[in-house]
């Protein structure tokens, strides 16, 4: 067995692949930028610390003096709890401040320079500044430098990355979602495709005639084209079975005429059963041959129908008046109760389908006996109804008997093909009508009735 895979689960996992890689791409961005923000941001509060506390230094009686503004680490505390260190050095000796505090790498006078370290067990981060006053004997270089531990900054990014985690997830669900109605969406119309293909008949097989994208356009011709192929193919077996039957009937019926001759004048009785049963079999070689030529007729008209509209009375009474010879014969009576029933349909076809079934009523029947047809319609559905007084269809159920060359159980002696009810349903399928199988219920010896069920015109 050939493993089925769902192109609609394909995409929609290839779809929320894509979506899951888009949210880890995006939350990755969203974390990093935020990490970068805060740290910007930080970098921003000491850069204005220092160039406050530098700012405050003076020189008085040639000594460096300093005095602490609370600004400088009230915009510290604004941002965070974190703890703030700081010191302030003259020609590298601390003036005040944490003397163990590290430095930034030295850069240029009045440019601030960043960095970060660790500091009594915290991560911190620096922001250092020098400055040259003169005082005393001579210039001297302060060096100003404030650090902040990291802690705020960090939670700053965390809650940032944790906002952007929850919208990624977000994301891809909404995502997901999406892909699935895309996907679906996507495979509307090889589902329509689809399904007006399976919506046919099994002799169907005219070109899919539907608006498609693009991309199926290919598939659809590949199918047209395998339609066609078909059609052809069963064509030319129709064609084949059709010439076939037409030219075995001439035979048959020149063998049939001979053996009738040679039976009038044989003389034993084996002779004579001998001719009896060469004519039989004739007789059934020439119905099989001759219903054989109407299936392929049938099989070939059914794609081409033509329709008009047609009384289904006058069509019984034409076929009634073909067949009553033949039932005379057996003094078979054909009596027709029929009123007007309008129609839509391929006379060929349905005057194919009652002759079909009037020959199987008559042929079963024995003589002496009564085939009745009876005509009803409304405005939805006309109805023909046939039974005759013959051995019925056999056991239930009866839809079994449709098939090609299946016969019922009790047709043994009587010549017969089986294609007759395959025929009728045929037609009565390619009309949108259907046919009814049941045992006759108005007489005492029983039988078979058949019903053809069409839609009204």
């Amino acid at each position: 067995m050939i493993k089925r895979r769902s192109i609609g689960r394909r995409l929609t996992l290839l779809l929320a692949a894509v979506a899951a890689l888009l949210s880890a791409l995006s939350w990755t961005m969203v974390t990093m930028l935020a990490r970068e923000a805060a740290q910007r941001t930080q970098d921003n509060v000491l850069a204005a610390s220092i160039t406050t506390i530098s700012e405050t230094l003076r020189s008085e009686q040639g000594e460096i003096r300093l005095e602490l503004p609370y600004a400088a680490f009230a915009m510290l505390g604004a941002i965070s709890e974190d703890r703030v260190f700081y010191r302030v050095t003259v020609n590298e000796e601390t003036l005040t401040g944490y003397s163990d505090l590290p430095s930034p790498d030295a850069g240029q006078q009045g440019q601030v320079m960043f960095g970060s370290d660790n500091y009594r067990g915290a991560a911190i981060r620096m922001a250092a500044t020098r400055r040259v006053i003169s005082a005393g004997d001579g210039p001297k270089l302060v060096t100003v430098t404030v650090a902040q531990t990291r802690d705020g900054a960090g939670a700053i990014a965390a809650e940032l990355s944790q906002l952007a985690a929850i919208l990624s997830v977000a994301f891809f669900a909404v995502a997901v979602a999406l892909s699935a109605v895309v996907a679906a969406t996507s495979l509307r119309p090889l589902n329509e495709i689809a399904a007006a293909v399976s919506r046919r008949g099994p002799s169907d097989l005219r070109p899919v005639q539907r608006a498609a994208p693009a991309e199926l356009v290919p598939l659809l011709s590949a199918l047209n084209r395998l339609m066609d192929r078909l059609r052809n193919s069963i064509r030319r077996s129709e064609d084949f079975i059709a010439e076939a039957a037409h030219r075995i009937r001439t035979p048959l019926a020149t063998v049939r005429a001979q053996a009738e001759i040679a039976l009038h004048t044989a003389q034993g009785d084996n002779d004579q059963e001998r001719l009896r049963r060469i004519i039989r079999a004739v007789d059934e070689s020439s119905r099989s041959a001759g219903q054989l030529l109407d299936h392929a007729t049938v099989a070939f008209r059914t794609e081409n129908l033509t329709r008009g509209r047609l009384d289904l009375a006058e069509l019984a009474a034409n076929t009634v008046a073909a067949v009553e010879p033949t039932a005379s014969m057996r003094d078979i009576r054909l009596h027709l109760d029929a009123t007007q029933a309008h129609i839509d349909g391929d006379a060929i076809l349905l005057e194919s389908a009652i002759r079909n079934v009037l020959d199987n009523a008559i042929k079963y029947s024995p003589e002496d006996t009564t085939v009745s047809l009876r005509i009803t319609s409304d405005p939805d559905e006309a109805r023909l109804e046939v039974c005759d007084e013959g051995p019925g269809l056999g056991e239930a159920p009866f839809d079994a008997l449709t098939e090609r060359f299946r016969r019922g159980a009790n047709t043994a002696g009587i010549v017969g093909s089986g294609l007759g009810l395959t025929i009728v349903a045929e037609v009565l399928a390619a009309h949108g009508g259907r046919l009814e199988l049941a045992s006759s219920t108005n007489n005492e010896r029983g039988g078979a009735c058949v019903t053809f069920v069409l839609p009204s015109a």
